[in-house]
C-alpha cells in the first residue's frame, strides 16, 4: 500500500525525472568504458559484455550507494580508486590479440565492473541525494538507466570502428576522471583546496595526456613486437625445405 502511495504524488514522479537526467548526464564516462572494453569482441559477444556490463554495474551502483556518502569519507580510497583508473585507462589502449574468445568476455565485464565501482562513487551520492528516502525511487531510476548506458556504449562502438581517434578521446576521459580523483581524497583534499585549487584542473588535465600518451607508446610497443613475430614466422617458413 505505500508503494501504491507513493506512486500517486507528484514528489515521487518528480524525483524519477530528476534521477533519470542525472544518470542520463552522469553516465557518459560509463558508457565510454563499456565500449573500449568490449571493442575488440566478437559481435554477438559485444552485445553480452554491453548488457551484462552495464546490467551489474547498476546493480552495484545501487549497492553502492547505500554506502557511498560514508565511503567517500575514508581516507585514501580515492587515491587508490583513482590510480586504478590509470590502469585501467592505459589497459584498454592496447590491444588484446591471441586471447580465447571466453576469456576476453569476462574480462571486459571484469573491467566494466572495477572501472564503475571507481568512477561511480561520485554519482551514486548526486542520486541518493534526489531519491532521498525512497528505495523504490532509486531502483526504478537505475534501472531505467540501463537502456541508456547500453545505447551510449552501443553507439561508441559503431563509433570507434569508423573513427579510431574515438578510442584515444574516451581513454583520455577516463584519466581525466583519475586524476581529478587523486585531488579529491580526504587525505589531501582540504590543503589542495587552500593552497592550490588549480591542482583540480591540471590533475585531470595531465591525467588524460597522461594516460593517451602512455596507451600510445605501449600499444606501438605491442604492435611492434607482434610484426616481429609475424616476420619471424614468414622467414621461418620461407626458409622451410620444399
Amino acid at each position: 500500500m505505500e508503494f501504491l502511495n507513493e506512486l500517486q504524488t507528484a514528489a515521487f514522479w518528480t524525483g524519477l525525472l530528476a534521477i533519470i537526467w542525472v544518470n542520463i548526464i552522469l553516465s557518459g564516462d560509463n558508457a565510454v568504458v563499456i565500449a573500449l572494453a568490449a571493442r575488440s569482441l566478437p559481435p554477438r559477444q559485444q552485445k553480452q559484455a554491453v548488457i551484462w556490463g552495464a546490467g551489474a554495474a547498476v546493480v552495484l551502483r545501487i549497492i553502492l550507494t547505500i554506502v557511498a556518502v560514508e565511503l567517500l569519507r575514508l581516507p585514501w580510497l580515492r587515491l587508490i580508486g583513482g590510480v586504478l583508473l590509470f590502469w585501467i585507462a592505459v589497459k584498454l589502449m592496447v590491444p588484446e590479440d591471441g586471447v580465447d574468445s571466453s576469456d576476453n568476455l569476462w574480462a571486459a565485464i571484469k573491467t566494466i565492473l572495477i572501472a564503475d565501482l571507481v568512477m561511480s562513487l561520485d554519482n551514486v551520492i548526486a542520486v541518493a541525494a534526489v531519491a532521498k528516502d525512497s528505495f523504490v525511487l532509486l531502483i526504478l531510476g537505475l534501472a531505467i538507466s540501463i537502456p541508456l548506458v547500453i545505447f551510449g556504449a552501443t553507439m561508441l562502438m559503431k563509433l570507434m570502428g569508423r573513427w579510431p581517434i574515438i578510442i584515444s578521446i574516451g581513454a583520455a576521459l577516463i584519466g581525466y576522471v583519475a586524476g581529478e580523483m587523486l585531488v579529491t581524497d580526504p587525505v589531501v583534499k582540504d590543503w589542495v583546496d587552500a593552497n592550490a585549487a588549480w591542482l583540480h584542473w591540471a590533475a585531470a588535465v595531465a591525467g588524460a595526456i597522461f594516460v593517451v600518451a602512455l596507451g600510445k607508446w605501449l600499444a606501438a610497443r605491442a604492435e611492434a613486437a607482434s610484426k616481429e613475430v609475424v616476420d619471424l614466422g614468414e622467414g621461418g617458413e620461407s626458409k622451410a625445405p620444399h
